[in-house]
């Protein structure tokens, strides 16, 4: 995966409803190992990372490029939404797509917060790079993960078997320049 290309980056914090997605700061860090090492977050994922190699790894400010937020909950890091272009993607259908990411605490799920930031940074890329599509893959195991896509307008373009498992391949239509 790389970055997004060129965008103005970091863009003005986003503020919605109850959240605020903004670019990562050394502060996250500690936040950062918890989603990384959780293997509740990391159940369709591959598995966690230990704790161990995350602190010897991960940068001062870690996931520090464009298209990564962090979300903030009442001024405290509750997960990440990712945007990153799928270059290396094996699915042809991803390839050179822009592509959806989301990682949150395991005790913030089922508020509807990764749908809200979500929706705000699918938002914000509609603002930067007007007319794109989005992809987002997720195990179709995943149920909460697999409502989300469709939550924000995901549509299925296929399902592949890919980690053992099989996987579902999601695109939201590109949101038509204004003007």
């Amino acid at each position: 995966m790389n970055d997004l290309g060129p965008v103005a980056w970091p863009p003005a914090p986003i503020t919605t409803e109850r959240l605020v997605l903004r670019e990562p700061g050394v502060r996250d860090r500690p936040v950062f190992i918890d989603l990384l090492a959780s293997p509740d977050v990391h159940t369709y994922l591959g598995g966690p990372r230990t704790r161990d190699e995350l602190e010897r790894e991960l940068p001062e400010v870690p996931e520090r490029w464009p298209g990564s937020f962090v979300v903030e909950l009442d001024g405290a890091m509750i997960g990440q939404v990712l945007l990153r272009r799928a270059t290396e993607h094996h699915r042809p259908a991803a390839a050179g797509k822009a592509d959806l990411g989301y990682l949150f605490l395991p005790r913030t799920w089922g508020f509807g917060y990764a749908a809200e930031a979500c929706a705000a940074a699918l938002d914000w890329f509609d603002g930067a790079f007007p007319g794109e599509a989005v992809v987002l893959t997720t195990q179709t195991a995943n149920a909460p993960s697999m409502r989300l896509a469709a939550k924000l307008g995901f549509t299925e373009v296929e399902r592949f078997r890919a980690w053992g498992a099989e996987q579902w391949l999601g695109r939201r239509a590109p949101v038509p320049p204004s003007g």
